[in-house]
């Protein structure tokens, strides 16, 4: 839905004559989705916490039929604040004592798990009775939430019992399990959790096309699908294409040109050849690559502006939902401020 809005308001725009799509600039920025920073020990009580409250909300219904629940939130909670002090301590003595509370609360955290898998399967054989719409919705919610703890004890146990710091997929959230750990090299901020968004815009600051993406692609494969849906909204190549070196490819190039593009201004990635360092002191390259600072402005005034710096929806189709609406508040506003200036002209 929010993407046929958008759609329409481009088509408005063109029908407006706001932008004639002849310069295409692309560039990738990080949502963040809105979790607290992740360390294992704290997903690890978040998770606890979750499955005591519905498992408490199943005795409520239930009674003491079938295994009775004991709580071990606050033991949890305390040895999560052990783990806190302990890796403050770097010394021999520190570390030690770290790997003996993350001992403690994967035992801990162990039991609750298997606590929470009992209470789903009483559920589901009748052992717990009592209103059966909030009983169902309880097992739900523990099916849901068990299979995202146990990664967690698992990349715990990896990396500070087994010191392998670079286990392949991590989970960075019980709430929202498909966020990603994006890195941009920037020096304040090298770790990002969130999904990357594309966005792709024409003259006088419009966005024509936006994209949440599932998994973090190379920038380098994102170009060519941008000129091709460029070509689909418009009818024609844009007769210029920027964008910054992390997409650039010698095949990209290429495959641009044979779209129709007439100038593809990509800075090669290290240090250019002799051919190629004289076609990027051209007039046209070094003017392009100018206009295309102005991308990096437009993300940084969706981000500051239209909330873009870290989405307030909950999943992947909350995050396109925000994505959208703020994409689409800020379209209507540079579109408004062209036919403004136009009338007054």
């Amino acid at each position: 839905m929010i993407e046929k809005v958008h759609r329409r308001i481009v088509e408005i725009a063109l029908e407006k004559k706001v932008a004639a799509g002849r310069k295409l600039r692309v560039d990738t920025t990080v949502v963040e989705t809105n979790i607290h920073y992740p360390t294992d020990s704290s997903l690890l009580g978040d998770g606890v916490r979750v499955l005591t409250r519905v498992m408490k909300k199943v005795a409520e219904v239930a009674g003491e039929a079938g295994t009775r629940l004991r709580d071990r939130t606050h033991s949890i909670k305390l040895r999560v604040l052990a783990i806190a002090r302990a890796s403050r301590n770097q010394t021999e003595s520190g570390k030690k004592k770290l790997k003996q509370a993350y001992v403690g609360l994967l035992q801990a955290t162990s039991r609750v798990v298997g606590q929470a898998k009992k209470f789903s399967q009483e559920i589901s054989e009748g052992i717990k009775r009592g209103n059966r719409k909030r009983l169902r919705k309880a097992r739900r919610q523990l099916d849901e939430m068990i299979p995202r703890v146990q990664p967690v004890m698992r990349q715990a146990r990896q990396r500070v019992l087994h010191g392998n710091t670079r286990a392949e997929g991590k989970l960075v959230s019980v709430s929202e399990p498909e966020t990603e750990v994006i890195r941009k090299g920037k020096a304040k901020k090298p770790n990002e959790f969130g999904k990357l968004v594309k966005i792709q815009e024409v003259e006088n600051q419009l966005i024509t096309h936006y994209e949440v993406l599932e998994k973090r692609p190379a920038d380098a494969t994102l170009l060519i699908p941008s000129v091709q849906q460029h070509v689909q909204q418009f009818g024609r190549a844009p007769q210029a294409v920027t964008a910054d070196p992390g997409f650039f490819s010698a095949a990209n190039e290429a495959a641009a040109e044979e779209l129709g593009v007439k100038r593809v201004s990509i800075p090669a990635n290290g240090k250019p050849g002799k051919k190629r360092k004289e076609k990027q002191k051209k007039r046209w390259f070094r003017k392009l690559q100018k206009w295309r600072t102005g991308c990096e402005g437009r993300i940084s005034l969706l981000k500051r502006r239209h909330g873009l710096q870290r989405s307030r929806y909950k999943g992947l189709c909350g995050m396109k939902r925000w994505v959208g609406l703020g994409v689409i508040a800020d379209n209507v506003i540079h579109i408004g401020d062209h036919l403004a200036a136009n009338e007054k002209a």
